[in-house]
This record gives structure tokens, C-alpha cells and sequence, in this order.
């Protein structure tokens, strides 16, 4: 039984059975890794995304203490999390962050919905506790009405924090084949895809050394669209220069008349691929491209990894972006939302002093988001 269906049921059955995997959990042993290290454990854990990678925090978030941690029962690894935090001065605590974390390793072990707990615990252990943090933990969004991180967090005494503007994600479920794939994407959706089949267009995988070729196809874009990037696009060379090939995410390009029109780079380790980037350029959209590039891309994931979900990520509230990627999610994909950050303190100031930190944190992203959308706008 998977840690989401051990915490089906009722609202109320499930903060119960949250409650009682934290009480009846036996203690994990936990153990600080090196970041590489825990990159080439972490990238085969059903759970793993870009946000929990070592290579990514450091590349991301400069300036704090990236904390990679292993949790294991008995000789077992059971999961691990990537942390963040930066200690406030005068010993007033500090603030702990861990976005999409903690991980599982194995997402159906019966022990899940324990190991899920163990880690929880252990981390309020750590950094509400001994270091006398505030801990925001940032559940990762999962496909389905319910998500099982954020029902626990929630039992366990964590409050609700910062919200996303534009919490909506788009799952695309990865089908065993590929009629009943293209049967499941909206019918508007299909009819674009067709068009594109009839253009003289290919589809490649291209190695991590061709990245210059789609940065230059992204930022002609942000060019031409005077569009406001809100990313962590920078990061880029970082990701794809990890000596973790596991970790590495995937180039595609889509080219028409041999050169590139249409580009996105994937993340595909885990039980969950993630669509990171993508770029086009002014010839992508009469031919369809996206539609064609992306129908590739899920067969390819398909074949090649154990993705059963392809994360498209969210919409920053643009309608376009709304109508293409709930019409790829179709019938049997699922839009869920983004959970808000989970906060838990142990003393008064950390939490006071952690709360406002992470407001002013979300106030000041939230006005530079409206200024550049501004800027563009104008």
C-alpha cells in the first residue's frame, strides 16, 4: 500500500492514520551526505525532482547552507531531502526550507505512509529543535484531490503559509500506448496535432553539449515576446553539467527545414517527468510545433524512462497557456494545485521571526513578478 492510498479515505480517516504514523513511526537514521553523492542516491528515488537536486540548489539558491540528508531504516534507504536554511543573527533561529521534499525512495514500499513520517519528524527534529528554526516544509503538487504531504503536514501541527498566485499544475498520465495517449488529449488538442504531422517537421534528442542551441532559441524569444521570465533558466548549465547522468535532464529539439523551431528540456528521473523549459521561435506557431513537440516528447518518456506522469508546471495565469496544456492533459490527466508552504516552529521568536522573513520573501517576488509584467505589458 502506497502513501497515497494509506492515506485515503475522509478527510478526518486520513489526519487520523497521519497522526498515528508519526506517533507509531520508529526513529530513521539519518546521515548528512555530500551533495554529489546524495544526487546519484537521490536521482533513483520514485520522488526525485530539479528542486531536490544538490547541483540545482547551489546553482539557485546562493548564500544559504544546502543541508543533503539520507534517511534510512535498519540498512534500508527509505528516502532523503534537500534542505536550505540561513540562521538568523543574535541566536534569534533561523528559517529552513524544503521545496518538494522530503523525498521517498520507493513511493509503494508498504512503509511509505511511516517513512514519510520518520522523515517529517526528523526534521522538525533537526531544525525546529535543535537549531531552533523555523521549518518550512513546501509539499511537492501530485496529481488527484488529495495530496498526502500536505494532508500529514497539516496533522502534525504545521501551519499554512505563503500561497503561489497561480497555484494550478498540469499532469499529463503517461499511457501504455499510444492510441489510448492520443485518445486522451482533448479533441481541439488532436486536431492541431494532426496539422502538425502533415508538416515536414523531425523530432531529436540532443546531447547536454547542445544546450547553447536552445538558450539562443529561448532568448530570442523573450526577445520577440517581451515576455517577463519568472525561471531559474540560469541554472541550466549547472543541471545539464552534472557528472550525475541520472540526474541530467533531457534536450529535445523539433526542427523544420533543418533548423530549430521548437525546443524543452525535461527532467526524467523518477516516477514523474517535469517539463522545466521550453523555447520557440516566430515559425513554431503557424506549424503547430508545440503540439507536435511535445506528443513526442510522451512518447519518448514512454519508452525510455518509468515516468507514469508528465508534470507540464503552471500557467503564471496566461489563458493560452491554460487551453494547451489542459487540452494535452485531457481526459485522464488531472490539474491539481501547488500546496502552500508548511510552516512549524518550536519557540515563539523563530517562528515570528521566520514567518515575517518568508512574507517579505513572497512580497518583494510577488511586486517583481508585477513590475516586469508591467514592463512587458507596456
Amino acid at each position: 500500500m502506497s502513501i497515497h492510498s494509506s492515506l485515503g479515505g475522509t478527510r478526518g480517516d486520513r489526519e487520523n492514520l497521519a497522526k498515528v504514523a508519526a506517533i507509531f513511526a520508529p526513529a530513521l537514521r539519518e546521515d548528512s551526505i555530500d551533495g554529489e553523492e546524495w544526487d546519484r542516491l537521490a536521482a533513483d528515488f520514485d520522488g526525485i525532482c530539479q528542486e531536490q537536486l544538490n547541483v540545482f540548489s547551489e546553482a539557485r539558491w546562493p548564500g544559504v547552507v544546502i543541508d543533503p540528508l539520507i534517511f534510512r531504516r535498519g540498512s534500508r534507504v527509505v528516502g532523503g531531502c534537500v534542505s536550505m536554511y540561513r540562521s538568523l543573527p543574535f541566536g534569534l533561529g533561523g528559517l529552513a526550507i524544503a521545496k518538494w521534499g522530503p523525498l521517498l525512495a520507493d513511493a509503494g514500499s508498504a512503509t511509505a505512509a511511516r517513512d514519510y513520517a520518520g522523515m517529517v519528524e526528523a526534521l522538525v527534529e533537526r531544525y525546529a529543535v535543535e537549531k531552533g528554526m523555523m521549518l518550512s516544509i513546501l509539499p511537492r503538487a501530485v496529481p488527484g484531490e488529495v495530496n498526502p504531504g500536505l494532508e500529514h503536514l497539516k496533522a502534525r501541527g504545521f501551519r499554512t503559509g505563503v500561497r503561489l498566485t497561480h497555484p494550478n499544475r498540469y499532469f499529463v498520465r503517461i499511457e501504455a500506448s499510444e492510441e489510448v495517449q492520443r485518445a486522451s488529449f482533448a479533441q481541439k488538442w488532436r486536431y492541431h496535432l494532426n496539422k502538425a504531422e502533415k508538416e515536414a517537421l523531425t523530432f531529436e534528442r540532443y546531447p547536454a553539449s547542445a544546450l547553447p542551441v536552445f538558450q539562443k532559441l529561448y532568448d530570442a524569444m523573450l526577445d520577440r515576446k517581451h515576455f517577463p521570465d519568472f525561471s531559474a533558466v540560469h541554472t541550466l548549465p549547472a543541471l545539464m553539467g552534472t557528472p550525475v547522468e541520472a540526474a541530467r535532464p533531457e534536450l529535445f529539439l523539433v526542427s523544420h527545414d533543418g533548423s530549430p523551431v521548437a525546443g524543452a528540456v525535461i527532467f526524467t528521473a523518477g516516477d514523474t517527468a517535469v517539463y522545466l523549459y521550453g523555447a520557440t521561435d516566430d515559425r513554431a506557431l503557424p506549424l503547430n510545433a508545440g503540439f507536435f513537440m511535445h506528443h513526442r516528447i510522451i512518447g519518448w518518456l514512454r519508452q525510455n524512462t518509468r515516468a507514469k506522469w508528465y508534470d507540464l508546471g503552471g500557467t503564471d495565469g496566461f489563458e493560452g497557456l491554460h487551453r494547451f496544456k489542459s487540452g494535452m492533459a485531457g481526459k485522464t490527466g488531472a490539474i491539481s494545485t501547488v500546496p502552500p508552504s508548511m510552516n512549524y516552529a518550536n519557540r515563539l521568536w523563530p517562528w515570528l521571526l521566520g514567518t515575517t522573513v518568508h512574507r517579505l520573501r513572497d512580497t518583494s517576488a510577488k511586486i517583481r513578478q508585477a513590475t516586469l509584467r508591467k514592463r512587458a505589458g507596456g
